[in-house]
This record gives structure tokens, sequence and C-alpha cells, in this order.
């Protein structure tokens, strides 16, 4: 029905059932409306008609429907060459941008990319003869309805524009009226169909329990007659999770939700469609316009959000002309929203029967064999999975790639590594020393030497005879080794033995003995044994003795640091009684000195002081201070005399 309309270069607004053909309505008279360069060659178009800027743009809500409609543009385009490209977020710009550059003919794209790349002059849309908005109550619903206009505004305003939807809110009409010149509303409907939804697709709605539905899912999808199966959910966390206990339960499924990257996605639904995984928990992302040969079967694990999600849930088995089940599990809390679907599309399922994963009745209206558990047998587990379908490089924006909880990144692994030894560097007097190989007739024979060995004694020890002579055995060994090994003349060798280092304790006649075994003659070592020997000989003092024995040497000479009054008082009367003066505090010091100053020095007055005393009364003050004085001498001199 849309083709002769469509073909003829009107404006179209299509609506139909999904599942009915809808991408081939509008996609084969947009491909008829391209100029390419076969047509030049047959006379059917002018030269100046061919250009690389894109001549037909199709708008669509989701990425997974952009994948799907570019494949079905390209298998339609193929005899005439179409070049179709698919623009959609979350993967990278260079890849598109290029393709852009080399031209193409017809570009599937959503709206934000779209807008991206033509804001950033890399997409020209000036050439665009046909436009087609795809599921365009999906992009309503989205929030797309203002980037749809912006792009829109920047085609030219003479194009042939078509509008298809499986549904047609007012939005959109008032959108379809803005924007389209006249244009022709097609409605396809079968005469024999009744309601909104397909005949072919039989449903069934159970009321279940939350927890019982992994359960009941588990047996439904061991049903007999079950091809692939799609399992809706309205949370992304819900379907990862019902993913990982299909896995886990022996099914081979994939998810298809927002949290994934674009790569993890995209090979889930090829697994999907090549048959490798059989069962695919989405969300609504995977609700439009998703066509896969071989579904039978659909289960709204959550009930939807409104019927047109309902639609479109189900339309995804039951399509061109093949039969379907859709079987949905109304939990108790979603009955309200439910019977609102139930009303608004007539389907005279209000109150939904009770059913739990051991209920007859779900066994027999879903044939299910009888006995049929949770857990799917070993022997029917003949799916490749997930894991089989390769996971393609996108170069996906956002930061670090999400990818499938059923497909974990597998990763190589690194070469061995081999670590080379690390290279020491020999130093004397803070230059590198490079050494060669050590012969007679070299003057670097010197320079072999034997390992240094170090020998622990405890300090303070004198070294027995026996250990001396076993010191000297060792020594003499060491040394003919190393003068068998170096044959330079024993002067040298002696003129080049650094003197040994000095330690802050003494040590045992071994440690100096041993020091440098390889730089010592048999004649050296001797000499060092005796040195060794005659400090040995000497007692080892400690700190304590020496500080014992400057006290002891020093003791006539000092006298103690510290003495008392009294002590002091009875040595002065000893020593001499006249000469030695007491000791006198500070304050008898500042008395003393107050005294002595007191004949020359006037009292300090204050004004009113000076007010009230007479002159003749400070002059009487000052001839009775010498008695007062003389009397204070005798006192002092009475309490430092010593007792008897």
């Amino acid at each position: 029905m849309t083709l002769p309309v469509a073909l003829s270069g009107s404006d179209v607004i299509g609506q139909a059932k999904t599942g009915t053909g809808k991408t081939l309505g509008f996609g084969l008279p947009l491909l008829e409306r391209v100029t390419v360069p076969a047509d030049v060659e047959a006379g059917r178009a002018k030269p100046e008609q061919l250009t690389d800027a894109p001549q037909a743009l199709v708008v669509v809500p989701t990425r997974e429907l952009c994948t799907q409609v570019t494949n079905d543009l390209l298998t339609a385009g193929k005899v005439r060459n179409v070049r179709v490209l698919a623009i959609y977020g979350g993967r990278a710009y260079e890849p598109q941008v290029e393709a852009l550059k080399k031209g193409v003919d017809v570009v599937v794209g959503t709206p934000g990319r779209l807008l991206d790349l033509a804001g950033q002059k890399k997409l020209d849309l000036s050439h665009v003869r046909g436009l087609v908005l795809d599921e365009a109550d999906e992009m309503l619903d989205l929030g797309f309805l203002p980037d749809v206009e912006k792009i829109i505004q920047l085609l030219p305003a003479k194009r042939q524009t078509m509008l298809f939807s499986a549904t047609m809110p007012g939005a959109v009409i008032g959108l379809a009226r803005r924007y389209m010149s006249q244009p022709t509303h097609i409605r396809a409907t079968a005469p024999d169909d009744e309601g909104a939804t397909v005949a072919n697709t039989t449903q069934r709605v159970y009321r279940a329990h939350s927890m019982d539905k992994p359960e009941m899912v588990s047996r439904i999808l061991q049903a007999e007659g079950r091809g692939l199966a799609m399992i809706f959910c309205r949370t992304k966390r819900t379907a990862a999770d019902i993913a990982d206990q299909l896995a886990q339960r022996g099914f081979a499924s994939g998810a298809v939700h927002g949290d994934l990257g674009q790569g993890a996605r995209e090979q889930a639904l090829r697994a999907f469609r090549n048959g490798k995984v059989d069962v695919l928990v989405c969300t609504d992302v995977a609700a439009r316009g998703i066509d896969v040969e071989g579904v039978t079967h659909v289960i709204n694990y959550q009930t939807p959000e409104d019927e047109k999600t309902y639609l479109h849930r189900i339309g995804r088995t039951g399509r061109a002309g093949a039969k379907g089940t859709a079987i949905t599990l109304v939990d108790w809390d979603d009955i309200p929203r439910w019977q609102l679907i139930n009303k608004a599309l007539e389907l005279g399922f209000n109150d939904p029967v009770e059913t739990y994963s051991t209920s007859p009745h779900l066994f027999e209206e879903l044939s299910i064999p009888a006995g049929t558990k949770g857990v799917l047998p070993r022997a029917e587990r003949t799916r490749a999975g997930l894991a089989a379908e390769e996971l393609e490089d996108l170069g996906e924006t956002g930061g670090r790639g999400r990818r499938s909880a059923a497909a974990p990144a597998t990763r190589e692994a690194p070469e061995a590594r081999t670590r080379t030894p690390r290279q020491r560097r020999r130093t004397r007097g803070g230059e590198t020393v490079v050494p060669e190989q050590a012969t007679g007739d070299s003057p670097s024979a010197t320079e072999a030497r034997t390992p240094r060995r170090r020998r622990r004694t405890r300090v303070g020890a004198q070294a027995s005879p026996e250990a001396t002579t076993a010191v000297e055995a060792t020594t003499a060994v060491e040394s003919a080794e190393v003068s068998t090994e170096v044959t330079a003349p024993a002067a040298t060798v002696t003129a080049t033995v650094a003197k040994p280092r000095r330690r802050r304790t003494r040590s045992a006649a071994t440690d100096v003995a041993v020091a440098e075994p390889g730089f010592q003659t048999p004649e050296s070592a001797a000499v060092h044994m005796a040195e060794a020997a005659e400090v040995e000989a000497k007692p080892r003092r400690t700190r304590a003795a020496k500080a014992t024995d400057t006290a002891e040497a020093t003791e006539p000479e000092t006298k103690p640091r510290r003495r008392t009054r009294a002590t002091a008082a009875a040595d002065t009367a000893e020593a001499t009684e006249v000469e030695a003066k007491p000791r006198r505090t500070r304050a008898a010091k500042a008395t003393d000195t107050a005294e002595a100053t007191e004949p020359e020095t006037k009292p300090r007055r204050t004004r009113a002081r000076k007010a009230v005393e007479p002159k003749a009364e400070a002059v009487a003050e000052t001839a009775t201070e010498p008695e007062a004085k003389q009397r204070r001498t005798r006192t002092r001199k009475a309490v430092a005399q010593p007792e008897s």
C-alpha cells in the first residue's frame, strides 16, 4: 500500500503493526530517489546530479535499530551499489568522519550523533532529497523530538518526508502537520485483525511472585518447540542479574542494556542472530524494530510501563506470518499498571491467574514436559554461548569500555620476562676501575682478589692459641691460593695492600688478621698477628672502669662540687675565723648595699611625703644612721661566730 504513494514522491504517514515490514516500505522508495553512477551510465540521470554528500536520511531512536535498518538497506541496494552509512553514538568519531569524506548516499543515524557531526560541519545535509522518521513515537518518548526538529531545519525545504510508527500519538501528528506537505496517512490492517496485537501471537498472563520468577522462567525456557527467546526487564540491573542466573543454570544467555558498552551490545545481538545464544535478556532498548528470525517466545519478566511498550515487546515474535508466544509475569505490586494496559488493549486478562513454578496449568498451557526442573540438563547444553562470538573493538567513547558479565575479558598470558643480572661497578678513589684478565705479565694482576670473608667474634674475648693457630693456617692457605693464581712479585702485592680500617671497638685478633685475606702474604699476616696479640694482651676496660680510675686519680685534688651552708661555715671557721666572711644571700647583699649608700643618698620620697615631712626631721634621721649601722654590724658578727 505504501510503495505506490511513496514512489510518486508524496509525503507519507505509515502506521502498521510491528513486524509487518515497515522498513522495506520506506526503504525501497528511498533507494529509488538516490542517484548513483550506474544511473548516469544508463542515461537515467545527469552527471551534475552525482554528489558525495548524503541524498537520503533515516532517523531512528536506538543504536540497535540503526544497525538493523542499515543492514536491510545495504541488502536492498546491493544491486545498484548504494553506499549506506550508520552514524550513532557509543563508538569513535574517526571511522564515521572518514566514511563521510569518501562519500555516502544514504545516512542512517540517531539524533544525537547526527546533530553533533552536523554542528562540526562534518555532515552536509544540504543535498538530502528524502527524510524518513522511523519509530517516531519512540523518539518522542525518549525526548528526541527537539533534536529531530533541529535536524529537519537543516534540510532543504523541497524534499520528501515519510513518517512510520506502530502507534501515532498526538505529538507525532503535530510534528507531521508542521513539517510535512499534504501527507497521505496509510494504516495497514487485516480484515480479521481484532485489537492492536498480531493474531499469530499467543498471549499468556500469570500473576507470579518475584522470588519465584527465575524458577518459572527456567522451566518456561524448556518448553517443547521453543526456539530463540527474548526476556524483557524494566531495569538494567534486573536484566544483568537474570542473565547471570540463567547462565548459572546452564542456558546460553546474553544481555543487552544501557550499562553495557556498544561493542558488548552488538556482540550479544550477533550471537543471538547467529544462534550461538538462544536467550537474550534485554531492556526496552531492544524492543523497537529488532527483527530476528526464529524468536518463538517473548517473556515479560517485569510488567511494561504502558500499552505501547507492551505491543513493541511482544512484537519481537510472530513476525512475517510466523507464530509465537508472549508470556507476561505480573507481580502483586504491578496489578494496577497491568489492568490499565489490559483495558487500553482490550486483552481480557484483567485478573491474572495466580501461578507458581509448580502449578499444573503452567505446564499444560506452555507444553512444558512433566518433571522439568529449573536447571538445564547437560545433554541439552549444545549452544556455543556468547564467548564464541568475537568482541569487536569499536573505539568506544566514554572512558573504560564496559563488557558483558557473560563474556568476561580474556587476557593473553604475558611473555616470560628474563631478568639480566645487575652489573656491579668497581670504583677506587671515586674512579671506575675496568676489570681486566689477571695475568702474570699485566699490571692488573694485583686486582685479582678473593671474595672478602667476614668472621664474627665476641668483642673483648682474647684469642686462644688454638684459634690463633687456626687463623694462621687459614691465612696461609688463602695466601697460598692467591699467590698461585696471581704470579706477580710479592713486593708488588705488599705495596698494594691497603691499611685495614680502624674500628670503634677493639675486636678479636681474627678480625684484624683476616680483614683483607686477599691482599696479605704470609709475612704480613704474621706481623698483623703479632700486633693483634699485643693488643689483646692488655685487659679491656669499660667506660665505667675508666671513669672510676679517673675519679680516684683526681680525688685528692678536687673538692665536692656541691656544699651545704653548714659545711661551708665549718670550713671557714677552721681555716680562718677573722678573714673568712659569712656566706650571704642576695637579700643580705641588697641590705648591705642599701646601708652603705644611706649616708650618701637621700631616701626617695613622693610629692605627698615631701609636703608633710619637715626638713628638720630629715636632718635628724641622717644624724642617727651611723649608730644604727654600728648595732647591725655587731649583731651580724655574733651570728657569724661558730658554735662552741
